[in-house]
């Protein structure tokens, strides 16, 4: 099943959207908020689930299905964290400084606590001070936990994903070096993030789901114009029920914890770095990483990061085009 937050105070308006994304019902009988269904999800499931079957016989009441209506799925979540599931952006980000990666990035995820209190919907802009501050998009694939005990094992941590969806974790390039020299980890560098208009249950992406992977296409557009399409399930190092059982490893998880891949990264079909769109390749799903493989290539970058008025949109698409998730459209603005 496909659920959404419709905005409505401070967390949403839980409604059930139909499988092709046009018609909601109201979730209010069995549960208000998608955290209340997350909190008692044994009861709910069921009892959404068969109100999805309706909806989708129409056999209830139902209205039209309108992205720009939705905040975030969790429009606060009691925790979000990113992993890096793609080693091979992380290679790219030292080559292009020269610098050597450790092996043990290859075995143990890096990982970070972002902050969860203001998620941003999936049309709602991007605000920032400056431009200075090296605007990037981030397309990530992210999930979403049922309460998880510490000590999982990865195995078991795959059974506790409730939902699957998509993340721009907005990232402010320029100010991570400062940051993270300061030993302490991110927090100026990485403003609010946003997610998909719906969140789905890992059933619903039928064999596209396997083994804590989803096996497609996740695709990036900068100013309508195709920046990438990188495979979200191919060179993705450290599958989700790896990442939940690094997060869960010395303390347990709450329900409606969101679990992060980080930027969706694959090498090129030569096993060297990829390629942009426009050269026939996979292209990018940031534009750090665009400018890290002109680094390499070029001894410079030439991308610029992203200014006002710029736009960035993310979606994923099954194997008949139809949009999964709905999509995260956002316009680059001031902050007054």
């Amino acid at each position: 099943m496909k659920l959404a937050s419709l905005m409505h105070g401070r967390d949403g308006r839980l409604v059930i959207v139909s499988g092709d994304l046009t018609r909601a019902t109201d979730a209010f009988p069995v549960v208000a908020t998608l955290q209340g269904a997350l909190d008692d999800w044994d009861r709910c499931a069921p009892r959404l689930a068969d109100l999805a079957e309706s909806l989708e016989h129409g056999s209830v009441p139902s209205f039209r299905f309108h992205e720009h209506d939705c905040a975030s799925p969790l429009p606060r979540a009691y925790q979000w964290v990113d992993g890096s599931a793609y080693v091979n952006h992380v290679e790219l980000v030292r080559k292009a400084r020269g610098a050597e990666m450790p092996e043990s990035f290859w075995t143990d995820p890096l990982m970070y606590q972002g902050g969860s209190d203001s998620f941003l919907g999936p049309r709602e802009a991007v605000k920032l001070a400056s431009e200075d501050y090296g605007i990037d998009l981030e397309a990530e694939i992210a999930v979403v936990t049922g309460d998880v005990p510490m000590g999982v094992m990865p195995e078991e941590a795959r059974g506790l994903i409730r939902l699957v969806m998509l993340v721009n974790d907005v990232s402010l390039r320029n100010l991570i070096p400062n940051e993270l020299a300061k030993g302490f980890g991110f927090l100026q560098s990485k403003p609010s993030s946003a997610f998909s208009p719906a969140a789905v249950t890992p059933d619903e992406l039928g064999p596209a789901w396997k083994d804590g992977k989803l096996n497609l296409p996740l695709l990036a557009q900068v100013n309508g114009k195709p920046f990438g399409k990188p495979q979200a399930g191919v060179d993705m190092t450290f599958d989700f029920g790896v990442l939940i059982a690094h997060a869960a490893k010395t303390r347990p998880l709450v329900a409606g914890t969101i679990v992060g891949s980080g930027t969706v990264s694959n090498r090129d079909a030569d096993g060297g770095p990829g390629r942009p769109v426009a050269e026939g390749g996979l292209g990018y799903a940031c534009i750090a990483e665009q400018r890290m493989v002109e680094t390499i290539r070029h001894g410079a970058p030439k991308t610029p990061f992203l200014r006002f008025g710029d736009s960035v949109r993310i979606e994923m698409k099954d194997a008949a085009g139809h949009s999964i998730f709905g999509a995260i459209e956002q316009e680059i603005l001031p902050y007054a």
